[in-house]
């Protein structure tokens, strides 16, 4: 079994004399040089992603959704009951969510991941379950540096296991009452903004509690003193369960050279903590929409990532990233089954 370190040092450097194939493959593609915009970008992208081999190709879809409940949800931070999470997640054994619709419709299996719900086993989950819940953030840690290393290392490993037995697009979502609370406290910390600039209603809290939700973040961080230069640090002080598998997804995938649809302001969290802990897995991170939620413009300005749907949608457990799945399909088939210009005899003024 490899080690984290190995794992994380494996990932490769995407490959630019691809890329730079890619690119002067569609623009002789038979269309107007630039004239699919981001479509364009985005295959040459994927071409430079060593598991794809050069070629735009993403045939086997998995959308992995990490689900866990949060000790901080005892703070009144979120109106839902525990126990949705729990109810929920049985749900998507019944492939009747929000994702679980949306990634049929894509083509996506999705494997329903229990990293941490305060439950018995679920029959038809995935059992990687930490703990009945991570630690309240406002009282204490959300779990400890061992807990966090080993499950970073278990997602990992579970997301590499899927890439070998041939997925080659993998998204992010996840499932948990409260756990805004836990993102925006990471996403505070990692990009260095102020709790009130980042922390949202989430599922609806009421406006009129919000100031308590920026309260019990403020609290978090600053009993916690998570190392904002250490992002497996930020999430094991201040996270939870169903944020570290989301950043195991996007290490794993991109050790195994292969893309990442991110989903909503959960997955934002993530990525900035899983481009802290292996800077290397930027180029395989794929935007999925903006977030309704309020800090998501905040997160995706430091990822320095630009959305492709703006849906003003929230619901999360990887809802966006199988919307967005069909965007990636897009682009493959684009560079892949488009005619040339030479090949129609088409000279276009330079």
């Amino acid at each position: 079994m490899q080690t984290l370190a190995s794992l994380l040092a494996a990932i490769p450097d995407v490959d630019s004399v691809a890329m730079a194939r890619a690119q002067q493959h569609i623009d002789g593609l038979l269309k107007p040089t630039g004239s699919l915009g981001r479509l364009e970008s985005l295959a040459v992208q994927l071409a430079g992603m060593p598991g794809l081999h050069g070629v735009p190709q993403v045939d086997n879809k998995a959308i992995l959704v990490m689900c866990a409940d949060h000790g901080v949800w005892h703070e009144g931070v979120a109106v839902s009951p525990q126990v949705v999470t729990a109810i929920q997640a049985a749900n998507m054994t019944r492939h009747n969510t929000g994702v679980c619709v949306l990634a049929a419709q894509a083509g996506a299996q999705v494997h329903v991941i229990d990293v941490g719900i305060d439950a018995d086993p679920i029959p038809g989950l995935i059992d990687m379950k930490v703990a009945r819940g991570s630690g309240n953030i406002a009282k204490t840690a959300a779990m400890s540096a061992e807990q966090a290393q080993s499950l970073l290392l278990a997602t990992m490993n579970y997301t590499r296991s899927l890439a070998q037995q041939g997925v080659t697009l993998f998204g992010v979502g996840e499932l948990g009452m409260a756990n805004t609370t836990p993102a925006a406290a990471v996403v505070s910390v990692l990009t260095g903004t102020d709790p009130e600039a980042v922390v949202g209603i989430g599922a609806n809290l009421p406006h009129d509690r919000l100031h308590h939700k920026v309260d019990v973040v403020r609290r978090a961080i600053a009993l916690n003193q998570p190392d904002a230069n250490d992002g497996l640090d930020v999430l094991a002080k201040v996270g939870g369960f169903d944020l570290l598998g989301m950043t195991g997804v996007m290490l794993g995938a991109a050790s195994c050279g292969l893309p990442v649809v991110l989903d909503g302001f959960l997955s934002y969290a993530s990525a900035l903590a899983a481009c802290r802990i292996a800077p290397g897995v930027k180029p395989y991170l794929i935007p999925s929409h903006y977030s309704a939620e309020k800090g998501a413009r905040i997160a995706l300005e430091h990822l320095d990532l630009v959305p492709y749907l703006n849906m003003e949608m929230r619901l999360g457990e990887g809802s966006g990233a199988a919307m967005a799945m069909h965007i990636v399909e897009s682009a493959c088939a684009m560079h892949n089954r488009m005619g040339t210009l030479a090949g129609s005899n088409i000279v276009l003024p330079v």
